[in-house]
């Protein structure tokens, strides 16, 4: 698999996807998006202690990234929604994995 002599194109690989998802904030943000659209502060409130601002921020990247679009309502106030496209349920797989993986790290490290 990635072993197979071709190291470099696999670490450029590998180095665009944490590229992408890098930070504390992203994978929580598309899980949190996973199970349907949401509003700014649905999101926030299935998202614990991230800020407005850094929530703001880390949308605009992944709508930049094509892992989520942002849809503008024509109400009054304006109502925005959220929501995860075709290419960031690609990373569904990726969150469960990584949702195993979390499970039994905490399990070694804390006996539990």
């Amino acid at each position: 698999m990635l072993s197979d002599g071709k190291c470099p194109m696999n670490a450029l690989a590998i180095k665009d996807a944490l590229d992408t998802l890098e930070g504390r904030w992203k994978m929580l943000i598309l899980f949190a998006l996973s199970s349907g659209s949401r509003r700014f502060k649905q999101i926030s409130k299935e998202v614990p202690g991230i800020t407005d601002k850094t929530l703001s921020k880390e949308l605009k990247l992944l709508e930049s990234n094509k892992l989520i679009t942002r849809q503008v309502f024509d109400t009054f106030p304006p109502t925005v929604e959220y929501a995860i496209t075709d290419h960031g349920k690609s990373i569904e797989k990726v969150l469960e994995e990584l949702h195993h993986w979390g499970t039994a790290h905490r399990r070694e490290i804390m006996g539990k």
